[in-house]
């Protein structure tokens, strides 16, 4: 049965792929990174948890580093240190915006705990989650200074592949 039901899975996400005008623009989750490349990000709006309204279209001009993750999750965890340690060492040429998918856990003590510093985004409604396509977490995208992404790494990265992924003409 599991077989049978896996096959329908890639038999029908492969027609879905293949046919012309059935992805929606914004979708990219379930394709590979390549395709989110040369996309303009979706604008979003949230709060941070000092409660202020943060806007990436704030951040144009600069590159950003978008990262999507939960506190129950354990490579997000684990990428945690590595992106606060980027982010001491790079706060100059790239910003980090980290939105977290599950803020009714206890995210200002998780971020307390960790001793994060870059601006921590709270997605309460899974709008931002659903409009960027995110299927797993953690989901990194690097958006250039004219809001396009330019990459997109589903799964969590250690801090040669993250800095590798951040110096990204």
């Amino acid at each position: 049965m599991k077989r049978g039901l896996l096959l329908i899975i890639v038999f029908t996400a492969l027609i879905f792929a293949a046919t012309p005008g059935m992805t929606q623009k914004w979708n990219m989750g379930a394709f590979p990174s390549a395709k989110a490349a040369g996309i303009q990000a979706p604008e979003f709006s949230l709060k941070n948890l000092q409660n202020e309204t943060i806007q990436l279209s704030q951040y144009k001009g600069k590159k950003v580093l978008i990262n999507f993750w939960a506190t129950w999750c354990p490579p997000c965890k684990a990428e945690m240190p590595v992106m606060q340690d980027l982010y001491e060492r790079n706060m100059d040429k790239i910003e980090f915006l980290a939105i977290n998918i599950d803020p009714e856990n206890n995210v200002k003590s998780y971020v307390k705990k960790m001793e994060l510093t870059f601006p921590i985004l709270l997605d309460k409604s899974g709008t931002i989650n659903e409009q960027y396509g995110i299927i797993s977490i953690p989901t990194t995208f690097l958006v250039d200074e004219n809001g396009n992404i330019i990459k997109k790494q589903i799964g969590a990265m250690n801090a040669e592949q993250m800095q590798e992924f951040i110096n990204t003409p």
